[in-house]
């Protein structure tokens, strides 16, 4: 689209404002409405923010103007707020893209791609609960009906939360996310949408907007639609489980190979990536399970309903969802992300830690088929089987150590991730719980 283009386009269309919209380092949309006339400013000089307002942009109240500048190429209407749109806008700093931004982070690490005349392709699959507060103020699911012991794919729970579901589905495929297919997930008020994948950067973008509809549509129907990984400590946590492969310029899946001896449609290159995701998996688990609360998913055993869907152990089998990476013939499927993710950094991560174990040929090992959650660690330990960090402080120690993931997002990102999440580990560990009043108060 050309800036003549989108003008018809947003004159056409009755669109008065734009938003000018980013992530912070946590991956959170911000945005700023800029009247439809002043295109041509987000485009060239990019609208202005105060970047020591913004989670980890690396500056203090006395840095320069952190200037969003708008990607033509993501403009669509915002459905659900008649009268706006919405282009997704890189950080620039006195003119140069800015180290802090994470799309700028991912735009270098597929540069990195686009020299071997590759791309990373993901697909995204977003779980959330829809959520009330009930008279005591206490969070509990949207439906109160919703409370089967083992509620996935129910019929029921989906249809009483239909209008809202169908209206978000409205509002996304009206801008290019081609939703196929929607499912009551495995926890109470837990839901999936799952749009068509597409190249990462493209993907993160639309992830982002994704979260800001089912927020904002949730609202308006009396909802709170939360992205957090484990709202409940009995309910199953919600995953945001990336779907990888490499593609060339012609659109050829490079991971793809019928003849794989291990029957699961991988090919050379897809084992050797795969080696390098595992390889640096404790520290892809930073940016992938990025929140204290993200460690509250990430453990051994089973849901109260049955089942669990997070993965715990560092290995891959073919359907095996107690590995940290399913092999759907063809593809990865990696499952440690969660909702609290940025997707920009856990793409700009896969990257580094795929051409790590290209460029070494690290082999991945043999897969692992049966269920993990039943081996003892002695077993795991004789298999090679590693974990995945069991908490925060334990993910941030393995990021700070690991070179190659450090600088896929950038050492000055990298170190301001490493702060701001330190920060939140000591938070919490000096934060004192009701469970532990409950527990200790006349305990001793």
């Amino acid at each position: 689209m050309t800036p003549q283009a989108a003008k018809r386009f947003l004159k056409d269309n009755k669109l008065k404002s734009i938003l000018a919209q980013f992530v912070d380092i946590h991956g959170a949309a911000k945005a700023k409405a800029v009247p439809s006339e002043h295109l041509d400013m987000v485009l060239n000089d990019g609208a202005g923010f105060a970047g020591f307002a913004v989670w980890g942009l690396g500056m203090g109240p006395h840095g320069p103007d952190y200037m969003a500048k708008g990607d033509l190429s993501t403009l669509t209407a915002v459905p659900w707020m008649p009268g706006f749109a919405r282009m997704v806008c890189d950080g620039y700093v006195k003119g140069q893209p800015y180290e802090y931004c994470s799309r700028v982070a991912l735009k270098n690490q597929l540069k990195v791609l686009e020299k071997r005349g590759m791309t990373l392709y993901t697909g995204i699959e977003p779980e959330f609960m829809l959520l009330r507060r009930g008279a005591d103020g206490a969070l509990e699911p949207f439906d109160a009906t919703d409370n089967l012991e083992k509620p996935c794919y129910d019929y029921k729970g989906l249809a009483r939360t239909s209008e809202m579901l169908q209206e978000l589905t409205d509002a996304v495929r009206a801008v290019g996310l081609d939703v196929y297919q929607i499912d009551h997930e495995d926890g109470n008020g837990q839901f999936e949408v799952n749009f068509t994948y597409g190249d990462c950067l493209t993907t993160a973008d639309r992830y982002t907007f994704f979260k800001m509809a089912a927020s904002e549509i949730a609202h308006k129907h009396g909802m709170v639609a939360t992205f957090m990984p484990k709202p409940f400590s009995n309910r199953t946590g919600t995953g945001s489980h990336f779907h990888i492969s490499l593609g060339t310029a012609k659109n050829k899946n490079l991971f793809f190979d019928a003849k794989d001896k291990n029957g699961l449609g991988l090919s050379q290159t897809g084992y050797w990536f795969l080696g390098g995701v595992l390889k640096h998996a404790r520290a892809l688990c930073a940016l992938a399970a990025p929140t204290v609360n993200s460690y509250k998913r990430l453990v051994v055993g089973r849901a109260l309903s049955g089942a669990t869907w997070a993965p715990a152990y560092i290995t891959y089998g073919d359907n095996n969802r107690t590995t940290m990476v399913r092999i759907p013939y063809g593809r990865l499927e990696l499952r440690l992300p969660d909702g609290s993710c940025n997707p920009y950094l856990v793409s700009a991560g896969l990257i580094a830690a795929g051409l790590d174990g290209i460029d070494k040929k690290i082999n991945p090992g043999v897969p692992s088929n049966d269920n993990l959650y039943e081996a003892t660690p002695e077993q795991l330990k004789k298999r090679g089987i590693g974990l995945l960090p069991q908490n925060l402080s334990e993910a941030i120690d393995a990021f700070e150590a690991d070179e190659v993931i450090r600088g896929a997002i950038g050492e000055a990102l990298s170190k301001e991730f490493i702060e701001l999440k330190r920060m939140e580990w000591i938070e919490y560990s000096r934060h004192v719980s009701e469970w532990e009043r409950k527990r200790y108060l006349e305990f001793f």
